[in-house]
């Protein structure tokens, strides 16, 4: 009777271990579903970079105001009749010439 039982109990060891561990297993399973989820972000991600570019691709064709921002943009082109100005941040001055002291005009003593 206890070889029965033995046998038994190997042959459901032997039967379940595919299902958990095998080629098409529970954890085999799992692992997959979680790359396919990573794998639909990435995807959604790079379908909306290529949706962008798309966009500017046909107004590169299409328009001629998408060519004129690049111009100015990446070359620095203006158009005829146009004033460029380039406004420059001013440098700040040293930290003693802030102080109130030099902001008073110097004293002559005699």
């Amino acid at each position: 009777m206890r070889l029965v039982i033995y046998s038994m109990l190997l042959l459901l060891i032997a039967i379940q271990y595919p299902l958990w561990l095998g080629k098409g297993g529970w954890l085999k399973v799992y692992e997959m579903e979680r790359q396919l989820q990573l794998q639909e972000a990435k995807n959604s991600l790079l379908a909306l970079r290529n949706a962008k570019l798309a966009g500017d691709v046909k107004d590169l064709k299409e328009g001629t105001r998408a060519i004129e921002e690049r111009a100015r943009v990446e070359h620095g082109m203006i158009k005829e009749g146009e004033y460029f100005v380039q406004i420059l941040p001013t440098e700040k001055a040293p930290s003693s010439a802030n102080s109130p002291d030099s902001l008073k005009p110097p004293t002559s003593k005699q």
